[in-house]
């Protein structure tokens, strides 16, 4: 994979491409202000874990960033995004991929789009996805880095109390322990 453009986010040196910078405001656009947090804070988790671990390191930076930038917009508080016979978890992969088919057609082939789908879908079986491509493990390790803390067991104690607050400084939680209860309840 080609070198993408960096730049420093929340002290955390990421991918910085037009079609992230895309995914950012899609994300905040299908999302509360909370999820969005969530969101970026997991992006952020799993760029610093992923790129502690050589068997990470060759994943794709800017679908791994994607996927992790959308994995929630299932939950979107517009409906936009929302069907009435799937799980969040597949409105939020459709979402991503329909996103992907509108702004990047030509460099987003049907394997790049699967792996951000995958990464999506999967986020909640955190037990297969840690069996998945790179960029799917990538994702679900910044995700439950945000949701249970860097000593989470998936984190393998690559993320460091420091660097988890300095995130949470700069992109902080807000009401996600309320606001994603009360998103789950909705489900049901």
């Amino acid at each position: 994979m080609s070198t993408l453009p960096t730049r420093i986010y929340a002290s955390v040196t990421v991918p910085n491409t037009p079609l992230i910078t895309s995914a950012l405001a899609f994300s905040k656009t299908h999302s509360t202000p909370t999820l969005h947090n969530h969101m970026i804070r997991s992006w952020l988790f799993g760029t610093i874990i992923a790129d502690k671990l050589p068997t990470l390191q060759s994943r794709d930076r800017e679908a791994h960033s994607l996927a992790t930038i959308l994995h929630d917009t299932g939950f979107d508080p517009t409906g936009a995004l929302i069907s009435d016979d799937k799980c969040f978890e597949v409105d939020g992969a459709n979402a991503a991929v329909a996103f992907l088919e509108k702004e990047a057609k030509e460099t987003y082939d049907q394997h790049r789009r699967q792996l951000v789908w995958d990464a999506i879908a999967l986020h909640t079986a955190i037990h297969i996805a840690m069996h998945k491509e790179a960029e799917v493990v990538a994702t679900a390790m910044g995700i439950a880095a945000d949701l249970m803390g860097p000593e989470a067991p998936m984190t393998m104690g690559l993320l460091t109390w420091e660097e988890y607050e300095g995130v949470v400084m700069e992109v902080p939680r807000l009401c996600l322990k309320s606001e994603f209860g009360e998103a789950m309840c909705e489900l049901w």
